[in-house]
């Protein structure tokens, strides 16, 4: 399944970075877009759930919108 989630407080290539890896860590493939303030998912709904990448995401400091 592939999501599109809207992302507030990533500001640098660091931001990228650290959501990538924590998603990455749940076997979820992700694509960050600093300009649109998004991220998009790329995950398999019987490993991981849509409340799983949120937190993942919210737990490195961002918030989910």
């Amino acid at each position: 399944m592939i999501q599109i989630l809207q992302v507030e407080g990533m500001s640098c290539n660091h931001c990228v970075k650290t959501i990538e890896e924590a998603l990455e860590q749940i076997e979820v493939k992700a694509s960050v877009d600093l300009e649109g303030k998004s991220v998009t998912v790329e995950f398999h709904q019987g490993k991981v759930t849509l409340a799983q990448i949120k937190e993942a995401i919210e737990n490195q400091g961002f918030d989910v919108m």
